[in-house]
């Protein structure tokens, strides 16, 4: 059974740091792409960043240089290093895994699995 569970969420100051983690089991990332989306309450999810199934990773024009994203395959875990962190950020993040080869989607019909979601809060 495949499955993504999410973990680190939390609350932090403004320019603050943290460090979400999405373990996964039932497959391993050498065959998956996995993203992050983060969504507030209302419709759609946001995409922020991915890491395909080869490595590569794409991040959202409004997170690059602030947010991180890398996997340990060994772990079968995926991080998402976020720094400089602004109250806009503030949301529920989700991962998500697509099965398959090629350059990871920004979108999230494409991934077929999901995890719970962990809050981020950034506030003073």
């Amino acid at each position: 059974q495949l499955q993504l569970v999410e973990s680190g969420g939390g609350l932090v100051q403004p320019g603050g740091s943290l460090r979400l983690s999405c373990a996964v089991s039932g497959f391993t990332l050498d065959y998956y792409a996995i993203a992050w989306f983060r969504q507030a309450p209302g419709p759609g999810r946001e995409w922020v960043s991915c890491v395909s199934s080869d490595g590569s990773t794409k991040d959202e024009d409004s997170v690059k240089g602030r947010f991180s994203i890398s996997r340990d395959t060994a772990k079968n875990t995926v991080h998402l290093q976020m720094n400089s962190l602004e109250p806009d950020d503030s949301d529920v993040y989700y991962c998500g895994a697509a099965p398959g080869p090629g350059i990871c989607s920004e979108y999230g019909s494409e991934y077929n699995y999901w995890g719970q979601g962990t809050q981020v809060t950034v506030s003073s």
